[in-house]
């Protein structure tokens, strides 16, 4: 047992390593006093913008608890702390015969992977997409000008689309799972401060190597992985999965944890046509603001020296109404790149170095459609939607891959930019001045249209000014949910399929994507025994 201390606000200018001081300053103690203390939450308070502090919660040891919660004043927060512990299931009985497969290597399929590996049930990975040291230059090449390249691209590859993301791990779940997972990360060469930072940020250029170092402990604890290998069908007999039809031939297995990620519509139509039960479900969408990253460091840092302790500003913004519009992953410092996962298609997203060092901001204004409003009553009628207007954004992009791009002016006063602009932004292949009017649904464009003059009223006309606006932004998450037990994890009919991460429409980013990947390896281990060690 230990005290948790909570809401100790110190100078951002301050060092950490003075924090010991300040817990025992709260306790009325004397630093020596501590016995040990770590940091659980450490997140920006902002409201502020010429005092920034860190808040801080910690967990502290010391001699005499009790002696100092009967001394505190009542207004502080510390109470006595217990961390919740991880739950590792004890194996169940039933025999393996074959080794459980795990369709996709995004974070889903990599941690429930790790898990499984981890007991001894040496799963089988399979991956659509390469290795991620042969992602990096297809990448490169494609925003050179490259062709697009349907198996090899931002979406498709070891790490999944979150590979080449932004590398947020905020995430709504807190608890032993998240820490585990968390855990992970660091152990495969994410810095340790992701484990307490309230927004931690991997970066796009750690994520090819963490997801790396997680194959390498997965092959190392007799995982293995497949690459070029594409799910084509489930083999299902009297409702138990017997194996499964893959692009590089039949594998017979009776367990599969189906992490396909939530831009694989080919493997999507397939699922239904073999009787999956799914349904449509609500999806974000929108459009993506780019603008350079000083105007936003001088809107949140009323101070100069700011910028160099805390790097590049980030923002938040939201308008509530009936349909909220929000920024949806900001990634300061910041590229703006193709999310395709489909030839002649177009859509946008962000991500971010580690470094934040491009001078450019950028960031989804996004809202949210939902199933009443797809047009039909499909089960995969989101995802046509999703077609349709990302369709429309390729032949705007003359039929390229350029960006169709709006400034904002024109686009709240519904004409069209000049084609002679001059992009400044950092979308590679280059742009197409277009009307976004013709990239969403009639409904979005009027949320974002009320919503974008309200976001610039909030920065005293500074959040529009020299930004643009390119899209459209469609994979803020899945517009289907396969089905699934919410006791077993597993699809009704088809006992053995384990539907998990965004792809399945229980997760929305990386964190609760790997945590979900993670429960549903804990469950086919409660079910079933590890298998026999493979001979030496």
């Amino acid at each position: 047992m230990s005290l948790k201390v909570t809401n100790i606000r110190l100078p951002v200018e301050l060092p950490e390593e003075e924090l010991a001081i300040h817990i025992a300053q709260y306790l009325g103690i004397k630093p020596e006093e501590i016995q040990s203390y770590r940091i659980i939450r450490k997140s920006l308070d902002a409201r502020s913008r010429r005092d920034l502090r860190f808040v801080y919660s910690a967990e502290v040891s010391v001699p005499d608890e009790s002696g100092i919660l009967r001394n505190l004043r009542e207004e502080l927060s510390v109470q006595t702390y217990s961390e919740a512990l991880f739950i590792d299931p004890v194996s169940g009985n039933q025999p393996l015969d074959e080794r459980p497969v795990i369709v996709g290597s995004g974070p889903a399929g990599l941690l429930a992977g790790y898990f499984l590996a981890l007991k001894g049930y040496r799963p089988l990975i399979i991956e659509r997409g390469f290795p991620v040291k042969e992602r990096v230059p297809e990448i490169r090449r494609f925003d050179k000008g490259g062709a697009f390249q349907n198996e090899n691209n931002y979406l498709f590859g070891e790490g999944g689309a979150g590979c080449f993301s932004d590398g947020k791990l905020t995430c709504r779940l807190s608890g032993p799972d998240v820490q585990w997972v968390l855990e992970r990360f660091v152990d495969c060469g994410a810095r340790s401060s992701i484990l307490f930072e309230h927004r931690p940020h991997l970066g796009s250029n750690k994520l090819p190597m963490i997801c790396r170092n997680l194959r390498r402990k997965i092959v190392a604890m007799g995982g293995e992985f497949q690459f070029e290998c594409r799910l084509e069908g489930i083999d299902v007999i009297d409702g138990q999965v017997q194996g499964i039809m893959t692009s590089s031939g039949y594998c017979k297995t009776s367990q599969v944890i189906l992490g396909i990620g939530h831009s694989a519509r080919d493997t999507y139509q397939m699922l239904y046509d073999l009787g999956v039960p799914m349904f449509r479900k609500a999806f974000q969408l929108g459009l993506r603001i780019e603008q350079p990253q000083e105007q936003v460091n001088e809107h949140k840092y009323g101070r100069g020296e700011y910028l160099s302790l805390l790097g590049a500003a980030d923002y938040t913004m939201i308008t509530k109404g009936k349909r909220d519009l929000y920024t949806f992953c900001m990634c300061a410092g910041g590229i703006v790149m193709p999310s395709i996962s489909e030839p002649n298609m177009f859509c946008t997203n962000g991500m971010s170095n580690s470094r934040h060092d491009t001078g450019f901001a950028n960031s989804g204004i996004m809202t949210t459609i939902y199933p009443e409003e797809f047009g039909s009553d499909h089960p995969l009628s989101g995802m046509e939607l999703q077609r349709k207007y990302e369709s429309i954004a390729f032949e705007l992009g003359k039929k390229n891959y350029l960006s169709p791009l709006q400034l904002p002016g024109d686009f709240l006063n519904q004409r069209k930019t000049d084609a002679g602009f001059r992009y400044q932004g950092t979308y590679q292949r280059g742009i197409a001045p277009a009307n976004l009017s013709q990239v969403l649904p009639p409904v979005v464009i009027s949320q974002i249209q009320n919503g974008l003059p309200i976001m610039d009223q909030k920065w005293h006309g500074a959040f529009l000014k020299d930004a643009v606006l390119v899209g459209p932004e469609m994979r803020g998450s899945s517009p289907v949910r396969i089905d699934r037990e919410r006791e077993t994890y597993q699809t009704s009919g088809f006992r053995g399929l384990y539907p998990v991460g965004e792809g399945a429409g229980y997760a929305g980013g990386i964190v609760s994507a790997a945590v979900d990947g993670l429960l549903s390896a804990k469950k086919l281990v409660e079910e079933f025994a590890p298998l026999e060690p493979t001979a030496s």
